[in-house]
């Protein structure tokens, strides 16, 4: 099976997604921008392992850093998420219509199995 930009993008997204401090660094940036040392703030790591989660949420495309001055705003890109939620309702449908065809199958199964 060849890998596609869509498969390579989504495997970015969900390993960008995998780590609890990037997850609540993407939660934090959803009410609005915020700096590096700002981002760093709550937690017990340096500020080049701050700035590391902040390079894979980039390269993610998750996030995406400006310049302002002599500071770095991160802002959430929101389509990066628009993405990872198609591909999630895509699945639920997909696994819906499995599950509803099975629970048919087995009904039938079970009624042929009473007579």
């Amino acid at each position: 099976m060849q890998d596609t930009i869509d498969d390579r993008r989504l495997d970015a997204l969900f390993t960008a997604l995998s780590d609890p401090t990037r997850r609540d660094i993407v939660a934090r940036l959803s009410a609005g921008e915020a700096t590096v040392k700002e981002l760093a703030e709550p937690y017990a790591m340096s500020m080049q392992g701050v700035s590391q989660h902040i390079r894979v949420l980039e390269r993610s495309g998750l996030i995406s850093q400006g310049r302002l001055r002599q500071t770095r705003p991160c802002r959430l890109e929101p389509a990066a998420l628009e993405a990872a939620l198609t591909w999630i309702e895509q699945s639920r449908r997909t696994w819906s219509q499995r599950m509803d065809r099975l629970e048919t199958h087995l009904s039938d199964t079970q009624t042929g199995e009473d007579q």
